[in-house]
């Protein structure tokens, strides 16, 4: 196309538009930071338990620098998450900002969310190297990962179990009551099984993880909880090496991240009793990327794809499913290994993910 022809079509409305967009994408982008420091240092916490207040109380209420303090308020109070009174020099959080960014409100805490946005970037050069010599980027690599994980899971997991999960597979709380064996795979900071070990006492949980530290996490977690009927374990989920031993397996917002997700799934069919349960919690998407253009959070899920889950595997020399690897690859995969009859639930608060139910 010559040039000519490009100037008669280039629409200016449309790209001052865009223009604009990406203006509001800095502001929306640095409130994201401002928002996961506001969660972090408490302030936000504080700010609802506070009447309207000056700068400096807010600091000696949450224990922090003033001057720090009023720089992150003047971020607030001109992205209209704080107000702010110019006559008495007071900042107020309103209740209806406060339901969706204090801890008091979890799990409906988004501030939570907002940590990806400083977990990610600290990987940015390291990805970015990715991009032009291929690979992926460690485990390792990550500052906070497991912290920042074990903290959306609460929220989006650990909170629905007994509500909501569990009810999705009819007879499963009551087998869990009578007791049963179950494995949680890549089980991470062991929030989810730490749960239902303390709910489900005549069970018994074991938890694998790749990762040491998650491990000595979920450790600490049940000893704390003075947990005896739960044993966590570091392990590669590709060598789970057991056969027909568990009644339940679970694997939560894991199967996408491994370096061999069908080995995986081979050694969770092989390791799961006949007629035993597997409940597998995965990104709510599809694998053709024109059916995600509607989706609340498509962006966010392909960046923390590109970011991490995508990279992790192929760090491994894996198949780098990414999070978005969707809901047609995921039933595909499943049934290839041998699941049948696999159901497909949704939970009307939990926008993000879908849970697998299927019996070997």
């Amino acid at each position: 196309m010559s040039t000519i022809q490009k100037n008669l079509d280039f629409n200016q409305d449309q790209s001052e538009q865009f223009a604009d967009r990406l203006v509001n994408m800095l502001n929306e982008a640095a409130l994201s930071m401002m928002i996961s420091i506001g969660h972090r240092t408490g302030l936000f916490d504080n700010l609802d338990d506070l009447p309207p207040s000056t700068s400096s109380q807010i600091a000696k209420a949450a224990k922090i620098d003033e001057r720090y303090a009023r720089e992150w308020l003047g971020a607030m109070v001109t992205g209209r998450i704080v107000n702010y009174d110019s006559i008495t020099q007071t900042y107020h959080l309103p209740a209806e900002h406060a339901r969706w960014i204090t801890r008091q409100h979890s799990p409906e805490n988004i501030a939570v969310s907002h940590q990806w946005t400083s977990v990610l970037g600290y990987v940015e050069t390291n990805v970015i190297d990715k991009f032009h010599n291929g690979g992926g980027v460690e485990y390792g690599c990550f500052h906070r990962f497991h912290e920042v994980m074990a903290a959306e899971s609460a929220q989006t997991v650990v909170a629905a179990l007994t509500k909501h999960i569990l009810p999705l597979s009819p007879g499963l709380r009551d087998q869990l009551q009578a007791g049963i064996q179950a494995l949680d795979i890549g089980c991470g900071s062991g929030k989810a099984i730490c749960k239902l070990a303390e709910l489900f006492p005549n069970s018994h949980f074991t938890g694998y993880d790749i990762c040491e530290d998650a491990i000595a996490a979920a450790r600490a977690e049940a000893s704390q909880l003075n947990l005896t009927n739960v044993t966590f374990e570091t392990r590669d989920n590709t060598q789970i090496n057991e056969v027909d031993h568990y009644d339940l397996l679970t694997a939560f917002d894991v199967i996408h991240d491994q370096k061999s997700p069908s080995i995986v799934l081979e050694q969770v069919y092989q390791a799961i009793k006949p007629g035993g349960t597997f409940l597998m919690q995965d990104i709510r998407a599809s694998s053709f990327v024109e059916k995600n253009l509607d989706h609340p959070l498509g962006s966010f899920l392909y960046t923390i794809s590109t970011m991490h889950c995508m990279t992790v595997s192929l760090a491994q020399d894996g198949a780098g499913l990414g999070a978005v690897w969707g809901e047609e690859l995921a039933l595909k995969m499943l049934n290839d290994t041998g699941f049948a009859g696999v159901q497909v639930e949704t939970l009307d608060h939990d926008p993000i993910n879908n849970y697998y139910i299927m019996n070997k």
